[in-house]
């Protein structure tokens, strides 16, 4: 028998009750140390459902190594993660799809000799009774399934304006159209909350002007929580932005308020001295 997803009902020990019974997703209290060093302390963040959440800071502050932790592929020292109101005790990533959660990479992550609709089809795979990868092979459970996981790929790289490229291999496309199709297999994992790690990396302005509508027509659908670099996109997309610095939450709050906040400032200017060195661990957070 395969392991149990282990949930608890029992509500975050020392966060606000009526914040963690509001938010589909709860980081309370996580600290994550590697080698003695701590790569996050004591963070505790939020992401309502229709909300639009950004995690912003230096290279070095924690933002993937956080992501990492929501996700499964670290296990916090201390703290907990909650998601629709739930405690999760020993989630990994291929949990993910289960509980609703669907994650884009920093990088591109196609499968190179399927073509952008057949690498769309790939992110059905975790709600499907059959195997996807046999189903390439001619094996499907059903024709009725395959025409159904076939007509909304096209339906999500449609939504997308990624259509015209259905037929072709990732590999001679544009980068935008690739960061659009990694978009796209995410989605038809019909997520509650989207995770998306650095969206905008290699996009021209006009491109990250098109990303950040599209982003806000899925809070209709979902909860949006991104990693970005990119101030102009955060502070146009998100309606609250989580800052980062040396593994510490040093602001929270609406984009207007983090613009103004003079320790925001410091933290990306350098101004502060801090006596002790980035708590990450070497690797930890490729951002």
């Amino acid at each position: 028998m395969g392991r149990i997803l282990e949930v608890s009902t029992t509500p975050a020990e020392h966060g606000n009750a009526h914040e963690a019974e509001m938010a589909l997703l709860m980081v309370d209290q996580v600290s994550v140390g590697f080698g003695g060093l701590l790569a996050l302390e004591e963070v505790s963040m939020s992401v309502d459902k229709g909300e639009v959440v950004g995690v912003i800071g230096p290279n070095g502050a924690g933002k993937t190594t956080l992501f990492n932790v929501i996700c499964g592929f670290v296990h916090p020292s201390s703290g907990t993660i909650s998601y629709d109101g739930k405690v999760l005790r020993r989630h990994h990533p291929h949990d993910l799809a289960k509980l609703g959660i669907a994650r884009t990479l920093q990088g591109i992550g196609l499968c190179a000799g399927l073509t952008v609709h057949e690498n769309v089809m790939l992110g059905a795979e975790p709600r499907l009774r059959s195997d996807l990868a046999s189903s390439f092979l001619g094996l499907w459970r059903s024709s009725r399934e395959e025409r159904r996981v076939a007509d909304r790929a096209m339906e999500v790289l449609d939504e997308l304006g990624a259509a015209d490229y259905a037929r072709r291999l990732p590999s001679t496309l544009p980068y935008a159209i690739q960061k659009r199709t990694t978009l796209a297999r995410a989605l038809m994992a019909e997520p509650r909350l989207l995770l998306l790690d650095e969206p905008a990396s290699g996009l021209s302005e006009g491109e990250m002007d098109a990303l950040g509508s599209r982003i806000r027509d899925l809070t209709e659908r979902m909860a949006v929580c991104l990693v970005e670099h990119h101030m102009d996109l955060v502070m146009s997309v998100c309606d609250r932005l989580v800052v980062l610095n040396f593994g510490q939450v040093i602001a929270n709050g609406a984009p207007e308020a983090i613009r103004a906040n003079p320790a925001v400032a410091s933290a990306y200017l350098g101004d502060e001295v801090h006596q002790r060195g980035p708590t990450d661990h070497p690797g930890s957070d490729c951002a």
